[in-house]
């Protein structure tokens, strides 16, 4: 106890007097002391411990973790969830066929006998965290390098995960912030048995598609909605017919009241990855040579995917949740291009970092952080057509089903093949099930393309570090056109079908694998990807270092001014409110932080992949159909807008009002902003959010679920 408040006291003393208060991706349980009086101005009626406890039910209960990568919240006493259509895309892609298609036509299930258990989905809720940070660094010392030092902190977070398990109960994650200066760790529960509920269509699920994506105003229905299954005592349980729905600690109410310009707006969830602290070397690799080749990396993969989605609505199925995935990176990371180029944010880097060295090579501080800037733009110029090189084979390995399949099917290939005969007994029918599951997610003739247009690409495109001398050889006499090769590579290789790998299955022979063209392929793109030279092993452990010392000279010397740590999915707090951008003649609304449906319908073109709506939704819209879920102006609000700080992971986060009432969904950022995980711009930095409204009028009005909306409890 005494460690917690010796943290909170020196939080306290870091935080300036002049906060701002959209800006910050915040701990829960620092809430009380840095947020709560800020808050409370703004709108906030919770207390502190109403929104995190450990001893009794808190808002943070109702938050979840959605598969790995998004965020959901719980909205009913039955477990239901609620989270971003685009964060439960694969597991409606999943479920879909040709001839019932949930992605085109949407889902809603009329009992919950009738809702739709996906292969591979789960739900993380928080419990509690603490800090570890003086127990782990009090294991390392100056005198270790990278490499001991990672050694000496794994052993002690291996005992700390162990310690809080409460022998396997509990999933215990113990992570690094501000570069390694501090350490949190954090309990979990999961549950696995998670099933569809329901789904609007396409049409409204994804309306504007790549085109709209990151841009406002908008005008798109991002919700989907799932239900967490538990044994008879609500514990986790895999899945059985058995279970019942989760009875939750919290859950939020649904305000139906609407929002105006502002309204005090909270998020919680878990975002994915900010990069606040990067230096301007960072900065000015990614711009220059890392997100170049990872756009270029990732249209390439998108065009031949499009190629054959377009061929018929089956093999659009077997395509678009990966499409859809590479197209929303795609568009950021450009984006993140633009923005950064735009406002010179490696050059207020650099100006910072100017004014630390000077501070640095200060007589009382030379010794420890003297040599700090020097050696990170060492590190930086060491290596950034590497940076430029592995974005490329990156974009490759998630484009393609056969480039890193070396490590995956092929080495559980091998470890079979190496077995003894009961090992393989036990691992045969795994392998097989493991096989049918990827086979039907891809198609050949598009693998081929895929695979030989990515290699070109990769091949004439990262030759100033060198590509991977197997390439090479296979690449240069027909000077990078690897059409030939791989359709050649495809038909001679064992792992390019079911029949061929269960025949391997049924007599495995460690030769024939090890001469596999795909396999040897695989491998040598990936050993080439992960190997270094000496002289970049030994930068990056010396940048690694100095990283960390830039970060605490940066905080002890208050040159730096931000006050919270990267995002790193970790449940964190934003808080803000609803805030317009200026005037746009693209939006029919009477001030510019809310689009209506008249606007969307404004939108529509039949028949085009991104713009076409429901017959239905037009005329119930021309009808002002809209039930109790119309703002008072006599419009059906679709999205609005709020100041939040979010990032990529707060996809489905809840948008909260002071009484902690669920008034939104967040699902996007504007592109104006696309530098906010680098540096945050209190003036552009907008959330869009789908108005809570218009997911229940598509639920119950458009959609005829009412029986969905009535689990919830409603707020007017």
């Amino acid at each position: 106890m005494k460690k917690i408040i010796l943290s909170f006291l020196v939080a306290i003393m870091l935080v300036p007097t002049s906060v701002k208060a959209d800006e910050g991706m915040w701990f829960l349980m620092f809430i009380e002391r840095l947020n709560h009086r800020d808050m409370q101005k703004m709108g906030l009626q919770l207390t502190a411990e109403e929104i995190y406890s450990i001893n009794h039910h808190s808002v943070k209960d109702a938050i979840v973790q959605f598969n790995g990568g998004c965020t959901a919240e719980l909205i009913s006493k039955d477990g239901l969830v609620l989270t971003n259509h685009h964060c439960g895309y694969d597991a409606v892609a999943e479920l879909s066929t040709a001839d019932k298609n949930y992605l085109k036509d949407g889902y809603w299930a009329d009992t919950k006998k009738s809702e739709l258990k996906p292969s591979s989905l789960y739900v993380r809720f928080f419990v509690r965290m603490d800090d570890v940070s003086q127990r782990i660094l009090s294991k390392v010392n100056d005198k270790m390098n990278e490499l001991e030092r990672e050694k000496a902190i794994n052993q002690e977070i291996a005992l700390i995960e162990k310690e809080n398990n409460e022998g396997g109960k509990y999933t215990v994650s113990v992570r690094p912030f501000f570069q390694g200066n501090e350490y949190y760790y954090f309990v979990y529960q999961d549950y696995k048995d998670v099933r569809l509920v329901g789904v609007p269509p396409e049409s409204l699920g994804k309306f504007g598609g790549d085109t709209d994506n990151w841009e406002w105003p908008r005008h798109t229905a991002d919700f989907s909605m799932f239900r967490i299954y538990a044994d008879k005592d609500g514990n986790p349980a895999d899945y059985s017919e058995n279970n019942v729905p989760l009875n939750p600690k919290h859950y939020l109410p649904v305000n139906l009241k609407g929002v105006k310009e502002g309204d005090f707006a909270m998020i919680l969830g878990y975002p994915g990855r900010t990069n606040r602290w990067m230096p301007a070397g960072g900065i000015e690799q990614n711009v220059k040579y890392a997100y170049p080749a990872w756009v270029e990396g990732a249209k390439t993969g998108m065009d031949n995917m499009k190629k054959y989605m377009n061929q018929s609505e089956a093999m659009n199925l077997v395509y678009a949740s990966k499409y859809a995935s590479t197209a929303n990176y795609w568009k950021n990371r450009q984006g993140m291009i633009d923005a950064l180029t735009k406002f010179g944010t490696a050059k207020s880097k650099a100006a910072q970092e100017a004014k630390f060295d000077l501070w640095a090579n200060q007589p009382e501080n030379k010794d420890k952080y003297g040599n700090v800037i020097a050696t990170i733009n060492k590190f930086y110029a060491l290596t950034n057509e590497k940076a430029k090189h592995d974005n490329y084979l990156q974009q490759l390995f998630r484009t393609t089903a056969f480039g890193s399949i070396g490590r995956t099917l092929g080495k559980q290939l091998e470890n079979y093949a190496k077995a003894d005969e009961t090992k393989r007994a036990e691992t045969s029918e795994d392998i097989q099930i493991m096989v049918k599951e990827m086979f039907k997610d891809l198609y050949l003739p598009a693998e081929t393309d895929l695979l030989a247009a990515q290699l070109q690409l990769y091949a004439t495109k990262s030759q100033r570090y060198g590509i991977a001398p197997y390439v090479e050889r296979m690449g240069a006499p027909t000077k990078y056109n690897f059409n030939k090769y791989v359709a050649e590579t495809f038909d001679a290789s064992l792992l390019t079908s079911v029949d061929k790998i269960t025949k391997f299955l049924e007599n495995p022979n460690l030769e024939q694998l090890s001469k596999d063209p795909l396999y040897i392929l695989s491998n040598e793109m990936l050993t080439h990807f992960t190997s270094k030279s000496d002289e970049i092993s030994k930068a990056q452990n010396d940048f690694s270092a100095s990283y960390r010392l830039l970060v605490e000279g940066l905080r002890a010397s208050r040159i730096g001014t931000i006050k919270y740590p990267d995002a790193n999915s970790t449940l964190r707090l934003t808080y803000g409110k609803v805030r317009a951008l200026p005037a746009d003649k693209r939006n029919d609304a009477k001030v510019n932080n809310y689009t209506t449906m008249d606007g969307m319908v404004k939108k529509y073109k039949k028949g085009d992949d991104e713009f076409d709506l429901p017959v239905r939704l037009i005329d119930m819209n021309k009808a002002k159909n809209y039930g109790r879920f119309a703002d008072k102006d006599g419009t059906l609000h679709v999205n609005f807008l709020t100041d939040n700080d979010i990032t990529g992971g707060n996809s489905g986060s809840p948008v909260l009002n002071g009484k902690g009432e669920l008034i939104g969904l967040a699902f996007d950022g504007n592109i104006e902003a696309m530098a906010g995980d680098v540096i945050f711009d209190p003036n552009l930095q907008r959330t869009i959010n789908v108005d809570i409204r218009y997911v229940l009028w598509v639920i119950e009005k458009f959609s005829g679920a009412k029986h969905i909306v009535d689990e919830m409890t409603l707020v007017k």
